[in-house]
């Protein structure tokens, strides 16, 4: 046993501790939203690609508390030592399989790098114990791939055709700067295709086809963004946006695929609101944007978490029995209430008009950093950040 008093080391976008309690914590409250929710129907088996923080970690809990799932994650989180925490999602994955070890479900979950074909063969190994997937969720979401043969491709975020130049907020300052980013090379943008685009989720899709562990009438959904105009330059029309468009391609691609047997299989891809994680810190632009959008969908009652979302997104679409509605680029708009004229509108409003001195007026930073800090188990109510815990804990 290591007990230790956890207290959050931030550095900008990142923390180098993370609480375990906190995030047991993060979990329960995301268990009984989705309990709350009433979802109906059942889902045999659900194998989800990042399953240990974000949209991912929220979609392996509806499966699994939702629709009953057996459920199998992959995720590639950092263990706890004797002298340091684990990461975040390491606790996350923890309190999950705790939770439903007690309710006699199934939570299991490969610790490996889903890019690699050890993975995989992990995955092939254990669907054929628990048997064949009926939802494959791909939230797969790492700055670098390695190749079996050891190419690396590492992902970069640059706009393509002409340099940024814009509005963007310092985390580690906490101010609202000026930011310049260099055009990217035809190199930058196929590694980030690499990294972030369709190409491994169809790999997926296709092994386990191969080794007959899709069930009749499988779906599976990827995760995408948009965003609005301000922050397009260096998203939607940069590295990261062509990696999206790549992965939106696939969706089109693999559904040609899933839904020839007329058995309500198929594969959409999901283009999901904005919110706060680790990985959109990252992005120059937009944690100012998501203080802005944030402070007006929430006075407009519209404001909703990565549970809220998968929540609706299970229910109205791709849960047993649904059929998704579907844009004219064949995408389910979860984004749909962010991206509403009234929503934006009120965005462009006030974003010239944000500085340093009236961030806390014109926006909703303290929910953005509130919301930051608890991605890693921190300001939770109800948790005594001061009290010795276990940092010790077991996924498996």
């Amino acid at each position: 046993m290591s007990k230790q008093v956890v207290q959050p080391r931030i550095r900008g976008f990142i923390s180098l501790t993370a609480h375990p309690d906190g995030c047991a914590a993060n979990v329960r409250e995301q268990v009984a939203a989705i309990r709350a929710a009433g979802l109906q129907g059942h889902i045999g088996v659900a194998l989800v690609i990042g399953s240990s923080t974000g949209y991912g970690l929220s979609s392996a809990l509806a499966a699994t508390f939702g629709y009953g799932a057996k459920t199998l994650g992959v995720c590639f989180e950092k263990e706890p030592a004797d002298d340091k925490t684990g990461t975040a999602g390491w606790y996350n994955v923890a309190e999950a399989r705790r939770l439903a070890a007690a309710e006699g479900l199934t939570y299991e979950t490969i610790n490996a790098d889903a890019f690699s074909d050890e993975a995989k063969e992990q995955v092939v190994e254990a669907l054929r114990r628990i048997g064949p997937v009926d939802m494959l969720v791909y939230s797969l979401a790492a700055p670098r791939r390695r190749e079996p043969d050891g190419t690396v491709w590492t992902s970069a975020l640059k706009p393509i055709g002409a340099p940024y130049q814009g509005r963007a907020f310092d985390l580690r300052s906490e101010a609202v700067v000026d930011t310049a980013l260099d055009v990217a090379t035809d190199e930058e943008i196929e590694a980030t295709i690499k990294v972030m685009g369709g190409e491994d989720w169809r790999h997926w899709v296709y092994q386990l086809r191969g080794e007959g562990l899709l069930a009749p009438g499988a779906r599976t959904v990827a995760y995408s963004y948009i965003g609005p105009e301000v922050t397009a330059p260096i998203y939607r029309r940069g590295t990261i946006g062509a990696a999206k468009e790549h992965l939106e391609r696939t969706g089109v691609q693999l559904h040609e695929t899933l839904s020839q047997a007329g058995d309500g299989g198929g594969a959409w891809v999901s283009v999901n609101k904005s919110v706060v994680t680790q990985a959109s810190a990252a992005i120059p632009a937009v944690p100012l944007y998501l203080s802005a959008v944030y402070k007006v969908m929430k006075a407009q009652g519209l404001h909703e978490g990565t549970t809220e979302q998968i929540v609706r997104l299970f229910r109205d679409h791709i849960g047993p029995g649904r059929t998704p509605t579907l844009d004219d680029a064949r995408r389910i708009r979860l984004d749909d209430l962010e991206m509403s004229a009234e929503v934006q509108a009120a965005v462009e409003r006030v974003w010239d008009t944000i500085t340093t001195e009236n961030l806390a007026e014109t926006t909703d930073y303290a929910g953005y950093k509130a919301d930051f800090h608890r991605l890693f188990g921190f300001g939770v109510v109800g948790v005594d950040y001061d009290a010795p815990t276990e940092v010790m804990r077991s996924i498996s």
